[in-house]
């Protein structure tokens, strides 16, 4: 792996790579910086973490010219959240370079002070949603990024997911007849293909495979809900985990609010983030994930989506994604850096099918669930118990092998009446136990709650 010192970059680019705290290069970034260096366009292919966005913002701070009065660089997210994840780690750009101007434009922002700013001056380095700045070049004809000899697309997959490519490609075919064009990605589907032919010049792919020292190393756990709600289920696991930063995925934004009202209403500090968040409640919760004060993030896979939340210690998955790579990209946030971490998927009988497409992609999962703050260890997940002799089975052993020294007619059919009697009161039983342990570990909760609540 190269030293910064190695690349030789420039002293106003050592400086912003100083006040991030760097001191090597991911592997990532030792690939994609010398080939942005020269000109080239690139494909890089790297999951959330890997330190994809100064893979792309060195070079850039090494290229782009303050003294320019027109944008160097273009550089889209598909989602509000991570537009403003990048402008932040942007901004320190102009702390190197005062004169630089760097300027985020995102839907649910004032657009006519964007307007009255970009008659007075353009930025250098333009961050925003595709909508935001299609708009802003196309119809109000204000930002001139036909001037910007370089766009950069972030989180293409998801660009083309969410259906904006199409406003990309309304700009983009305006932009610098020879513009350099780098796309970031955590896969490569078929219908990105053509949008990538189309604008780049014999580019270079550059796919990271995953090395050990990034290698995640991550416990599965598979924890029942039985009849528990989610939020139920989360509360008996906060019992037996010390997190760090816990993230917690819902599949819905009415899920997702539901658990984060519940965490809240035990006194713990939540930060939530799904669509359903006013503009300023997004704001607010990007600087609470930024800033570290909220120990638990609840949040949907589409506004969680390629944003880095650091330090993330336990991942809990109430059920599975449609798209089980959804999972796999939850499970991915934690055990950062070559270090470990813990994913609790809760899952109900509907989650058979999830669970089991998974374990034969590989995913090894452990069966346990939390009572009293204990983890209990469950029969792993799928095998079936070994067959015992009760004595309700030995009872109809003994009715089918009786021997009647006088067969009575409907003999058969009595018979198969006796017995059916004899499962229906073994299944009352069994089922009579359950419900009377739910009961008991439920008051067992219940005095735990009320001796914290007196503490």
């Amino acid at each position: 792996m190269k030293t910064l010192s190695e690349i030789g970059l420039s002293e106003k680019t050592c400086e912003f790579i100083e006040k991030n705290g760097f001191t090597e290069l991911t592997p990532i970034q030792e690939k994609v910086i010398p080939a942005v260096l020269k000109g080239k366009d690139v494909i890089g292919l790297s999951r959330t973490g890997t330190g994809k966005t100064h893979a792309y913002l060195i070079p850039l701070m090494e290229k782009v010219d303050s003294s320019l009065d027109h944008p160097y660089a273009v550089i889209t997210a598909p989602t509000r959240e991570l537009a403003m994840q990048i402008y932040e780690k942007a901004r320190v750009m102009a702390e190197v370079d005062p004169a630089l101007r760097i300027k985020l434009y995102t839907g649910g922002t004032d657009r006519n002070r964007d307007l009255k700013q970009l008659r007075s001056s353009q930025p250098h380095i333009v961050i925003g949603t595709p909508g935001r700045i299609k708009d802003l070049f196309l119809n109000e004809a204000a930002l001139r990024i036909d001037l910007a000899p370089l766009l950069i697309v972030d989180e293409a997959d998801m660009t083309l997911e969410y259906g904006f490519l199409d406003e990309i490609d309304a700009f983009a075919g305006r932009m610098s007849e020879s513009l350099q064009m780098l796309a970031f990605s955590a896969t490569m589907p078929e219908q990105l293909k053509p949008f990538l032919k189309k604008y780049m010049h014999h580019p270079i792919t550059m796919r990271m495979e995953e090395e050990d020292s990034f290698s995640p190393q991550i416990r599965h756990i598979l924890v029942p809900c039985y009849h528990h709600t989610y939020p139920e289920t989360i509360r008996s696991i906060l019992e037996g985990i010390q997190p760090y930063v816990c993230l917690i995925f819902a599949n819905t934004r009415e899920e997702a609010a539901a658990i984060a009202a519940d965490l809240r209403s035990a006194r713990r500090s939540v930060t939530e983030l799904h669509g359903d968040l006013e503009s300023r409640k997004r704001r607010q919760a990007m600087k609470e994930l930024a800033s570290g004060r909220s120990t638990f993030v609840v949040a949907t896979d589409i506004a969680a989506r390629g944003i880095d939340v650091q330090e993330v210690s336990h991942i809990i998955s109430c059920g599975f994604p449609e798209d089980l790579s959804f999972y796999i990209h939850r499970a991915g946030r934690t055990a950062r850096g070559g270090g470990k971490g813990i994913c609790y998927a809760l899952y109900r009988e509907s989650d058979d099918a999830s669970i089991r497409s998974l374990m034969k992609s590989g995913i090894h999962f452990e069966h346990k669930r939390c009572r009293g703050g204990k983890w209990q260890d469950l029969r792993p997940y799928g095998q079936r118990p070994e067959r015992k002799t009760t004595e309700m089975q030995k009872e109809i052993s003994r009715m089918m092998t009786k021997k009647n020294t006088k067969v009575k007619p409907g003999y058969k059919k009595k018979r198969k009446q006796a017995i059916a009697e004899l499962e229906r009161r073994q299944r009352r039983d069994f089922i009579r136990e359950k419900i009377r342990e739910e009961k008991q570990a439920r008051y067992r909760q219940y005095a735990l709650d009320a001796k914290k609540d007196k503490s």
